[in-house]
């Protein structure tokens, strides 16, 4: 606040202006910008980044490199994610010549959650009857997420590979990683689209036209 502080000269004088000293107080300024200050160390210190944790597939050293191939074809999912919100998907190895081994859904909980629940029944009966067990024995977390960490690591969880198409969005490629997280997958990676893959997108989508095409070429 300022203040205005007269001097009186003792005797008035004609056509003498008064002398007057103005003094600004900042001190409530200064408990404003404390105040602030507070505020914003408070925010920064509650608003954490959110990050989200990718596991890759990693090699058992038990298995030579020929059985550890066999096994991870057979626990494989692969996801492809198309444009207009359309995800594609096939188990195991590829089969490039055969378009119908190529399925699609789509990202409601009857659709991918549905199929990644089915894979991973077995894993996902055991969290459950984990969580129930938390509950009843007051279980601490560090506990919880040690045995939890155990039972997605089983030798018949799915490893699910995520490939995403130039037309998929950032929205596509968050929401399937989520469903690994609701569906108690531990094992998944994202990598490059191959170029098998965008013929057998391609050629689904077409329903089997390309193929029909090389088929009449090479008679």
């Amino acid at each position: 606040m300022a203040e205005v502080q007269q001097k009186d000269s003792g005797g008035k004088k004609k056509g003498k202006q008064k002398k007057m000293n103005i003094r600004v107080d900042f001190t409530p300024m200064v408990d404003m910008n404390m105040l602030l200050l507070t505020f914003f160390m408070l925010c920064t210190t509650m608003s954490k980044p959110q990050t989200m944790e990718i596991s890759m597939p990693s090699n058992d050293k038990t298995l030579t490199e020929q059985e550890r191939d066999k096994v991870a074809a057979s626990r494989a999912i692969t996801l492809i994610l198309g444009s207009e919100n359309r995800v594609y998907y096939y188990t195991g190895e590829p089969n490039y010549e055969d378009w119908t081994s190529l399925q699609e859904t789509n990202y409601d909980d009857d659709g991918l959650r549905a199929m990644l629940l089915y894979r991973n029944q077995e894993v996902v009966s055991k969290i459950r009857e984990l969580k129930k067990e938390k509950i009843d024995t007051k279980m601490s977390d560090e506990v919880y997420n040690e045995r939890a960490t155990e039972i997605k690591d089983a030798k018949s969880a799915p490893i699910v590979i995520i490939k995403a198409t130039e037309d998929a969005t950032y929205r596509n490629l968050v929401d399937a990683l989520d469903e690994m997280h609701i569906c108690s997958i531990n094992k998944y990676a994202i990598v490059d689209l191959t170029e098998g893959d965008e013929w057998l997108v391609e050629n689904y989508e077409k329903k089997g036209e390309l193929t029909e095409n090389i088929d009449r070429d090479n008679m």
